[in-house]
């Protein structure tokens, strides 16, 4: 994978709702901290996969929707609990935002899986509090390859 994309991908910043509030998390922490010191949320199994613009082409605002729609409803059907959230740019003169879904307690697989069909460059996974980043486009790399990060809970 390109490293500027990878860069970028680490240090999206995502904002994820859970019982304390919103949480705002990115994946370039520094080191792995003890898992116990984690909001609750990031300690479970859980995944952050979007169906906006496929293999980083920009498409309409309604195709967007309506493709990141079928994913949620394809995801309710596999009886997983979804939940929206969205990832931006880490940058004060930044205007990218790109609604996702956050996904929990599907297995590492099935989330690989959506990313592919729905033509993601790749998804997050996180299991026991440590995330990682997956090539979902063989265009990027071989499917499955995996770029560990670290929680970063940002104010």
């Amino acid at each position: 994978m390109d490293q500027t994309l990878l860069r970028a991908y680490f240090g999206t910043i995502y904002e994820l709702p859970s019982a304390e509030g919103t949480l705002r998390v990115s994946l370039d922490g520094q080191k792995p901290g003890p898992t116990d010191e984690l909001p609750k949320l990031l300690k479970g199994k859980l995944a952050i996969i979007t169906a906006y613009n496929p293999r980083s082409m920009l498409l309409p605002r309604k195709v967007n929707e309506q493709r990141h729609q079928v994913m949620r409803e394809l995801l309710i059907l596999g009886c997983y609990r979804v939940d929206a959230c969205v990832g931006f740019e880490d940058d004060p003169e930044g205007s990218w935002r790109e609604p996702s879904w956050l996904v929990h307690g599907i297995d590492r697989d099935e989330a690989i899986h959506f990313g592919r069909t729905f033509r993601q460059n790749s998804i997050i996974y996180s299991e026991e509090g440590r995330p990682e980043l997956i090539v979902t486009d063989p265009t990027c790399d071989e499917i499955g390859t995996s770029f560990p990060g670290f929680f970063r809970v940002r104010q």
